[in-house]
């Protein structure tokens, strides 16, 4: 059965428009097929096409149900855009897909990229939570300073990972309490900046590797969800 997103669709009861053209132009589904429908809440409905074209894509909703995210914690990914925006695209298209609750795009000392537009990501993140069959809609911040993740509160663990060797790390997969909610700061290509960590470490975050290999921004960003959801699975 086709998935479709609709935030509003127990009040409005029509598809957005891109999800209309999608549904009756591209896949040509006609008045009376039955669709998915997911809010982004987890929330998922089962409808039946009351009215489908173009323009318009009206529903009945057959069923609800409440289906939340499979990991039973929170992840929260804060990274620094890469200077190649695709990179930045792919890695939360990759996030999205293992699970992920929060995505902090960070501004830092030695950030390439200190402007960023979020719409095309928030798409990338419905896309992908269409494809991998979830039901929450991950939220997606704008571009924020450092300094406001750092000290902002946060119920759960805090990790800083950096490529620095000059700073005592831990390993990130034996510092995290399974099942714990957590949140995984990710710096720029050059790394963050002495000041950054340090400030970090004073505010509570741990300071841990990704393993001996340095990876790109983006790899790690990935490989940091994907470590925590085994640990979680284990």
């Amino acid at each position: 059965m086709h998935r479709f997103f609709a935030p509003d669709i127990e009040v409005t009861g029509v598809l957005p428009e891109e999800e209309a053209k999608h549904c009756a132009r591209v896949l040509r589904l006609a008045e009376g097929s039955e669709i998915e429908v997911i809010d982004g809440k987890g929330n998922l409905f089962i409808c039946e096409l009351s009215e489908a074209n173009a323009k318009r894509c009206a529903v009945n909703i057959v069923s609800k149900r409440y289906i939340p995210s499979h990991w039973g914690c929170e992840i929260t990914v804060a990274i620094a855009p890469t200077k190649n925006i695709d990179r930045l695209e792919w890695m939360v298209e990759k996030v999205v897909e293992m699970g992920v609750d929060h995505i902090i795009p960070i501004a830092c000392r030695y950030s390439e990229r200190k402007v960023l537009k979020t719409e095309r990501l928030h798409k990338i993140a419905v896309s992908a939570m269409k494809q991998s069959l979830k039901t929450v809609l991950p939220v997606i911040d704008e571009l924020t300073p450092i300094a406001d993740v750092i000290g902002a509160e946060y119920q759960g663990q805090r990790f800083i990972a950096y490529c620095d060797r000059e700073i005592k790390r831990y390993d990130l997969i034996k510092e995290y309490n399974k099942g714990g909610n957590v949140l995984v700061m990710i710096g720029p290509e050059g790394d963050f900046s002495k000041d950054e960590i340090h400030s970090a470490i004073s505010s509570g975050f741990v300071p841990v590797s990704l393993g001996e290999s340095r990876l790109r921004t983006e790899t790690a960003g990935v490989f940091a969800c994907a470590a925590i959801h085994t640990i979680n699975q284990l």
